[in-house]
């Protein structure tokens, strides 16, 4: 049960048709082009993939086709089986670990019932000790009600099944820095604010999931290798470029505007979203600034040859 996560992952959305039903091909197509353009893996059945709406049939056709085409690229496939029923997580990883094609799981912090962080704690302890499969904690206290501070999280890093997190914390806050100080490197942190991904990535982070990385896949994927590279004047500027993208990107509730970019670039059929999300509004503005910055990315690739 080996699994280091390292470097970009892309929370892939499901596309769906005009009607609502969801397009494989779609699909298909987008999770080749963002392991093509450099992400160190797909992450499936995660909130950008809207999975609360899919049907058990749909999870299973969204699994299948993004490990197909993981496996045919050779990179991990990480999926999302968190939920508040704790043995209701085990059966979930349970039923994916039966596919040889899911490197590891991405499990959120229990929500809705707002449990204490001690028993955030015994969740993951019990969910790790009877998960076939590495575990990736899922810190996003905006949407659970339930932060989970830096004492339990390098508590949780020491079982040997729990591998990584997922840190989304809203700032780059000082149990985030905590958490990186005192990590073990067999301790996968990995920035979860698409806008504050550079100085994570400044202060160690292993890599990051990044929803908007649907679009600028490319441009995080260099943020990522310049950081590494220990080129730090490009990776400031790389990554002060990608603030603003990344914060239009996530301007409404997502994935609603990274739908609609994608439908405008011709890389989807469709933007639509499924209730209670909305689609989103007129995106052209976002769509030549994204633009503007894949040609300067372009750019300087030509320029380093």
């Amino acid at each position: 049960m080996t699994f280091a996560p390292s470097g970009i992952f892309v929370p892939v959305i499901t596309p769906f048709s005009a009607s609502g039903e969801l397009v494989a091909v779609d699909l298909e197509r987008l999770a080749h082009q963002v392991i093509e353009e450099g992400a160190a893996g797909v992450v499936a059945l995660g909130t950008t993939s809207e999975s609360s709406t899919l049907s058990p049939r749909e999870r299973r056709e969204v699994v299948r086709i993004c490990g197909r085409v993981c496996r045919e690229h050779g990179v991990p496939l990480v999926v999302g089986a968190g939920s508040n029923d704790t043995v209701g997580t085990v059966r979930a990883i349970e039923e994916l670990g039966e596919s040889a094609d899911v490197a590891a799981v991405l499990v959120v912090v229990p929500y809705y019932t707002r449990p204490s962080e001690a028993g955030v704690v015994a969740h993951f302890e019990y969910v790790a000790q009877r998960s076939p499969l590495p575990l990736i904690v899922y810190n996003v206290p905006y949407r659970t009600g339930r932060q989970l501070g830096w004492r339990s999280i390098l508590s949780l890093s020491e079982h040997p099944r729990i591998v990584g997190i997922k840190q989304a914390v809203g700032s780059v806050d000082t149990d985030t820095a905590r958490l990186l100080a005192g990590s073990a490197d067999t301790f996968a942190v990995l920035a979860g604010e698409d806008a504050l991904v550079a100085p994570l990535l400044a202060m160690g982070a292993a890599g990051a999931i990044l929803a908007t990385a649907n679009v600028c896949t490319r441009e995080f994927v260099e943020l990522f290798q310049l950081w590494r590279s220990g080129s730090l004047a490009e990776a400031r500027a790389l990554g002060n470029q990608l603030v603003a993208p990344a914060c239009a990107l996530m301007s409404e509730p997502n994935p609603t505007v990274i739908k609609a970019v994608l439908h405008a670039q011709g890389r989807i059929s469709s933007a639509t979203v499924r209730l209670p999300l909305l689609p989103s509004g007129e995106c052209s503005a976002i769509v030549g600034a994204l633009d503007q910055l894949r040609r300067r990315s372009a750019e300087r690739t030509a320029a380093a040859r």
